[in-house]
């Protein structure tokens, strides 16, 4: 059915005579309405707002004078009424709105101060269905979405730090708002209801088991605004998606300048990789670069990780992301900080090392609280022209997979542990990947190439280049190598045994597997496969 379009221009400014107070969180709540009484606005308010406002000894009317009739069925029904929808679409110029409204005894409402249930929190909390469902808050969404429709004649506050700046335009103002304000706080509402909704969507989709729902929605919450994106030309900003998993968006930034793009998206990348490794187990430090690692190690210590990390490629390193999935000590601290580096993201920091870390005032420290698990469900997406490619995150971990070796040769035990610590790394590493690994160390990392052949060569003269600069021997003799994704020919493979390798882990699945096979016994090459594949693209 057409809408008639309403052509009478909203005014520029509109005095605020009666407001509707109903929100969960009450924080600010009765100072701005101790505001508004001041400024002679009359309050009308629900449940336990309107016991809040009266403990506060504010005169509030119950929203059940407006609508003569009270509240029911446990609050879920209050304010779904003319007497208050009416009050909040009228449009007050129009005179067969007018008109209906005075034939109603319909008041118009020019401030609506409205949060809702906190159903992304109940969710997070592991509440049962029921709590779950009882916190989809329903009147709220429809009072927020009517109120912001008709914005040319009423405010909508739904963020507890506009109110002081709302109060503030009262006052300049005598009680009146400008449009301009009105306009800002319509898109903030229509933005809360649609993150809101698009959480309620999510998880009715995990709940009925659809991976695939015929629509879907996605919602975040503006952390910051960036200077720029991944180039200067580029506009960015910084979104939370109130998942809660330990990383960059949740983590406290103790000192160092504001956050770029591109610090984010590598510092994520980071610390989703050195994730993998237990910290129960060992300590671990991966050292990024543009989205991939120059440098991953376990070791006794984060210092032992840190240096064994740091040999890999220290001419990379520079300018990098330094990622531990321990407390960072001042020792490894002071060591930390002798290259220049962008960015340290830990669970933790001692004192001293925070101390330490803040003589170098640009570089950031990030404290995360405790590391994302590896194996977690969630997902990722990506946009595409037109169109957005979701898929479930990489929760595949080397410990759950049964490895099958392939070869005549079995690797040893030390081969072994080299092994699973590379396809740890492999799987952060862009495709094609390549990762040759000694003693729990990565010492060539080839990345991102069109060809396996090229990453597993660049892998090689990487692991070169650090030995001629350390003027000690190439680490890949001996070493054990990770492939992402199944070697297509025997050529890469031959190109990793060339670099020294004797084990290998692969995925396997290829057409020439048999092939590939033969080269690694006809070379006495230790291999097994993986059954899965890590591509990251």
């Amino acid at each position: 059915m057409a809408v008639a379009a309403n052509r009478t221009p909203a005014p520029d400014r509109h005095k605020v005579a009666r407001a509707l107070l109903s929100v969960f969180d009450k924080a600010g709540m009765v100072d701005l309405a101790r505001g508004l009484v001041e400024l002679g606005v009359e309050l009308v308010s629900t449940g336990g707002s309107r016991a809040a406002l009266e403990a506060a000894n504010l005169p509030v009317r119950d929203v059940s004078e407006l609508t003569g009739f009270p509240e029911i069925m446990d609050g879920r029904v209050k304010t779904l009424h003319p007497n208050v929808h009416g009050g909040l679409l009228g449009i007050r110029a129009d005179p067969a709105h007018a008109g209906a409204m005075e034939t109603h005894g319909i008041h118009g409402i020019d401030l609506l101060v409205v949060n809702l249930y906190p159903f992304a929190e109940t969710v997070a909390s592991g509440a049962d269905r029921a709590s779950i469902i009882e916190n989809i808050d329903i009147g709220g969404p429809a009072m927020i979405r009517a109120g912001a429709k008709n914005h040319a004649y009423v405010s909508v506050l739904t963020d507890p730090a506009d109110y002081t700046a709302f109060l503030e335009e009262l006052r300049e103002n005598g009680g009146a708002v400008g449009l301009e304000r009105r306009r800002s706080l319509a898109a903030k509402a229509f933005g809360m209801t649609a993150a809101y909704d698009a959480a309620v969507s999510t998880w009715f989709a995990g709940e009925t088991g659809d991976a695939a729902p015929a629509r879907r929605a996605f919602a975040g919450t503006l952390a910051s605004s960036l200077r720029y994106g991944e180039n200067p030309h580029q506009s960015a900003a910084f979104y939370l998606d109130g998942s809660q998993r330990p990383g960059v968006a949740t983590a406290r930034q103790v000192q160092g300048k504001e956050l770029s793009y591109n610090n984010i998206n590598d510092t994520d990348a980071a610390f989703e990789l050195v994730a993998e490794f237990d910290a129960a187990r060992t300590a671990a430090v991966a050292i990024i670069k543009h989205a991939n690692p120059c440098g991953v190690a376990e070791g006794a210590s984060i210092l032992d990780a840190y240096e064994r990390a740091l040999a890999c490629d220290p001419v990379s390193a520079f300018g990098g992301i330094v990622a531990l999935n321990r407390r960072l000590d001042a020792t490894s601290a002071a060591e930390i900080v002798k290259v220049f580096t962008e960015v340290i993201i830990a669970p933790d920091a001692d004192e001293e090392a925070i101390a330490l870390v803040a003589a170098k005032k640009n570089l950031r420290l990030l404290l995360t609280g405790g590391l994302p698990d590896p194996r977690a469900a969630g997902l990722l997406v990506k946009s595409v022209a037109g169109g957005l490619l979701v898929q479930s995150r990489d929760s595949g971990t080397v410990d759950a997979l049964d490895l099958k070796v392939v070869t005549k040769r079995a690797p040893s035990e030390v081969e072994m542990a080299d092994l699973r610590f590379a396809f740890r790394v492999a799987k952060h590493v862009k495709s094609n990947a390549i990762v040759y690994a000694r003693n729990l160390a990565t010492v060539g990392i080839g990345a991102g190439q069109m060809s396996r052949v090229d990453s597993a060569r660049i892998a090689a003269r990487k692991a070169e280049d650090a030995a001629r600069g350390a003027g000690g021997p190439v680490l890949t003799q001996g070493s054990v190598v990770a492939s992402d994704a199944f070697f297509p020919f025997a050529d890469g493979l031959l190109s990793a045994v060339a670099a020294g390798a004797r084990a290998v882990i692969q995925p396997g699945g290829s057409m020439r597997d048999a092939e590939v096979i033969q080269a690694a016994d006809d070379n006495d090459i230790a291999m097994v496969f993986t059954g899965m594949r890590h591509f990251r693209h």
